[in-house]
């Protein structure tokens, strides 16, 4: 059985006697243990960063692109050895494994462009003989918080860029999945990283509040739900950190009269079912405008009937476990509410039973109709693979719905009319939206992140705004000095 433990100036090791259980969902099994990290595991991870960032800031940046490209290069040759990695402790499929591998991978090859990111602006004579220009310098030592749902990719969105721009950086992955963390930290090492640079705290909550507490961590990043997001924000901000800490989501996917039917079911499954919708960028709530409601119903009902939900190393398999027990029964008592609450049950995904596997921790997708703005299933994030259809009148009332939800992470909407399109895009008040695609989550060179309830904090994740966020900006202003002395000036400068 294997132990994970905590990743400290280049090596595996930990202080702490303390163990959590890691669980192949699949199965139901315990497959592991990760260290709970104590005091002393802190202290070591903290004076390893200090020394990392004292020698890595000055690197120069084309330097530090040098080893993130060899980086780059180690990720590409094992990704068929990082996948499954995710895959025993997650429960996704490999195949999406690999996709959340490469979309992390992206986010290197952007950080690999570092020299061009970090100019700054130059003018020359803002005053008589003055010159001003800005510096993007580091931070210094910054944290990141990752959730579950994604042990390569949300990590692989944070760290790049801020080591990158000269930081170090410490990881505080999902204790549900901690083994690709150790991973990713032994090839970043092997690219040519100076030990202490990036580190890996396993552990619990109390971890996190070590990070959230020190005083010498300049920032923090964190990918989860919504209380703990605002939990973060808050306390973080409290101890004068940057903060960008995303939170959850209620996607909406408006389905328009003229909208290519099948395109957008197809879409709609992938999107809600997919990663059995542990996603915050999944689609929870389908809107059919008009007409199209009974169509798309029973047109997404017929074919998630035969989606293929098994465990990850079956290749057939389109949806796997959810991540835990616990995470299970929340799942299906949120389905049980639905019926109570009145909303229409076309396909059930409780008590879910795969041969074999019947302590696994499945459940199959499962589709409500009916729903309304005053349920608990409309309002709350779900993060489990139940799909939500809200029936709207009118393309007006679509656009209400998504506009007055708390949260605002990501929208879509499908149709065929380019006016109804550019009014969307104009006026949905979220933070990503797609049109005739499922999923907005955008490319790495753009930025990730929601309004509303969704993003605590001034910065979305990765592109420029990850740069910024992981940078301090500094503005000069110089004058060289006259051979004769003009005496004192009493007044603010002006041209």
């Amino acid at each position: 059985m294997k132990k994970v433990n905590n990743f400290i100036a280049g090596e595996i090791k930990c202080f702490s006697q303390n163990y959590l259980p890691i669980f192949d969902p699949s199965k139901g099994e315990k497959i592991g243990e990760v260290v709970n990290s104590n005091e002393k595991d802190f202290a070591e991870i903290l004076k390893s960063a200090k020394k990392g960032f004292n020698e890595w800031s000055e690197f120069t940046p084309l330097k530090r692109s040098r080893v993130l490209s060899n980086f780059k290069s180690i990720i590409e040759k094992n990704i068929s050895t990082l996948a499954p990695i995710v895959s025993e402790e997650h429960g996704k499929t490999i195949e999406d494994a690999k996709g959340s591998i490469i979309r992390g991978l992206e986010v290197v090859e952007f950080a690999c462009g570092i020299p061009h990111l970090l100019k700054g602006e130059f003018s020359q004579n803002v005053g008589t003989n003055i010159d001003s220009w800005s510096i993007r310098q580091p931070l210094g030592i910054c944290a990141g918080i990752t959730p579950f749902n994604f042990p390569a990719m949300v990590p692989m969105w944070m760290f790049p860029i801020s080591i990158a721009c000269g930081n170090s950086f410490i990881l505080k992955p999902s204790e549900k999945n901690p083994s690709c963390s150790i991973k990713l930290a032994e090839m970043f090492l092997d690219a040519g990283l100076p030990a202490g640079v990036f580190n890996i705290l396993n552990g619990d909550k109390s971890s996190v509040d070590r990070l959230i507490e020190n005083s010498e961590i300049s920032s923090i990043s964190f990918v989860g739900s919504t209380p703990v997001a605002k939990y973060i924000y808050e306390k973080s901000a409290s101890t004068g950190k940057r903060v960008q800490a995303l939170g959850g989501a209620k996607n909406h996917l408006i389905v328009m009269p003229d909208a290519n039917l099948q395109q957008a079911v197809d879409g709609i499954i992938g999107a809600a079912y997919g990663s059995a919708g542990e996603r915050c960028m999944a689609v929870s709530v389908a809107v059919a405008v008009g007409s199209i409601a009974d169509k798309l119903v029973d047109k997404i009902s017929n074919q998630i009937q035969s989606l293929k939900v098994a465990p990850w190393f079956d290749n057939n398999s389109e949806m796997g476990p959810l991540i835990s027990k616990d995470h299970k029964t929340k799942v299906e008592q949120y389905i049980t509410d639905g019926v109570e609450e009145g909303a229409k049950l076309v396909v059930d995904g409780r008590n879910y039973q795969i041969q074999g596997y019947e302590n696994g921790y499945f459940v199959g997708p499962t589709l409500f109709d009916n729903v309304k703005e005053e349920m608990k299933i409309y309002k709350e994030e779900i993060f489990g693979p139940v799909l939500s259809v809200v029936r709207a009148e009118t393309y007006e009332k679509a656009l209400e719905l998504v506009n007055n939800h708390k949260f605002g992470n990501g929208t879509s909407i499908y149709t065929s009319d380019g006016e109804i399109s550019r009014h969307f895009t104009t006026n949905a008040k979220i933070g990503m939206v797609g049109v005739n695609v499922p999923i907005p989550v955008p490319m790495a060179f753009h930025s990730f992140g929601g309004w509303k309830d969704s993003l605590f904090g001034s910065n979305a994740m990765h592109g420029v705004e990850g740069v910024n966020f992981y940078t301090k900006l500094k503005t000069v202003t110089s004058r060289w000095p006259k051979s004769i002395n003009d005496g004192p000036e009493f007044i603010i400068p002006v041209n």
